[in-house]
């Protein structure tokens, strides 16, 4: 099987290792290969650019062919049908439609080592703070776990905070285009997924983190001190308010509460400063992905008296049938 993967000299092959298994990078699945005096190790991913910034050492990635570690226990030879589900820490959640939950958790723990509890929703994400309910079909009775992505750890409280690891890949996106002494206003931080990753990158980002869920902000401020952060501000308040004290001041302001982000809008364009980028999501149907969300910014750029530029859109996943998480970036001139 042909995988991305880090090509680095031998003796320099075990820091590397251990930092891409910290990230969750290192595809596990197969078996690292060496020839001469290089090792070639396995992504899970083709990593977006800057979220290997962090690792030591010169290294390159590339493609190359893998073997698969043989006599893996898959899932497939466990289930008939494989249902959707998502791992978070060492919690795994399923849906309540799902058939046989106990039978699916079963062979869930069996094939994820390091899952110990795994729950089922019990709804969509609903109310004004975002939260979900769930049961305990298998493992131990709670929502809470430690969740690890791209060298950064996350206390999550599945009850208390919005989580997905779905948006993982996202987030590093977004890091990317970040650079040294800008702002960003992350208007929906919940627990800090963004807001954390982005003031790692260096202490010259200054990083004002806003969620109106009393829960969240106090799960974000317990991640910034696990993860030993000084430039995030971690605020509890409506995010049309805070912009009035923040006006101006955002080199990028990131708008992630599809269904509702429309509603904020105004706000988002008074943080701007001049040449900020928006990334604004939105939950789409397939036959109108973007227009009428940019259109949307648009608008309210115009109330403001300000210009807008297109930078970019993308389908970030799937949402539901005929649906689509996007993301469209706009610059605010």
């Amino acid at each position: 099987m042909r995988r991305s993967c880090i090509r680095v000299l031998k003796k320099k092959g075990e820091p590397i290792r251990r930092e891409l298994l910290e990230m969750e990078l290192l595809d596990n699945s197969a078996r690292i290969f060496s020839e001469g005096d290089f090792l070639y190790l396995p992504l899970t991913e083709k990593p977006p650019e800057g979220t290997l910034d962090r690792i030591p050492g010169d290294f390159e990635i590339t493609e190359h062919d893998f073997e698969e570690h043989k006599g893996q226990l898959k899932l497939g030879d466990l289930l008939d049908d494989i249902p959707h589900f998502e791992i978070v820490g060492d919690i795994a959640v399923i849906g309540n439609d799902v058939q046989e939950p106990g039978k699916v958790a079963e062979a869930i723990m069996k094939v994820k080592s390091n899952v110990r509890t795994v729950l089922a929703s019990l709804g969509p994400v609903e109310g004004e703070f975002r939260v979900r309910r769930f049961r305990t079909i298998a493992g131990e009775e709670r929502t809470t776990t430690i969740h690890r992505e791209y060298g950064c750890r996350y206390y999550i409280d599945l009850e208390r905070a919005y989580f997905t690891p779905r948006l993982a890949t996202e987030r590093s996106r977004i890091l990317a285009q970040v650079k040294d002494g800008q702002t960003v206003a992350d208007m929906f931080a919940g627990v800090g997924p963004y807001s954390i990753m982005i003031a790692k990158k260096s202490p010259d980002i200054r990083v004002i983190a806003i969620d109106k869920n009393p829960d969240a902000v106090k799960i974000l401020r317990r991640n910034i001190e696990l993860n030993s952060v000084t430039n995030v501000e971690a605020i509890e308040g409506d995010a049309s308010i805070e912009a009035e004290r923040f006006a101006s001041v955002a080199d990028h302001v990131i708008m992630n509460l599809p269904h509702n982000a429309d509603e904020f809008l105004d706000a988002a364009i008074k943080l701007c400063a001049p040449g900020a980028i928006i990334h604004y999501y939105d939950i789409t149907p397939e036959d109108d992905l973007f227009d009428s969300s940019l259109k949307l910014i648009e608008n309210a750029a115009s109330r403001a008296g300000r210009k807008t530029e297109l930078k970019g859109t993308r389908v970030v996943r799937s949402y539901a049938p005929h649906q689509f998480n996007v993301c469209i970036e706009v610059k605010i001139v």
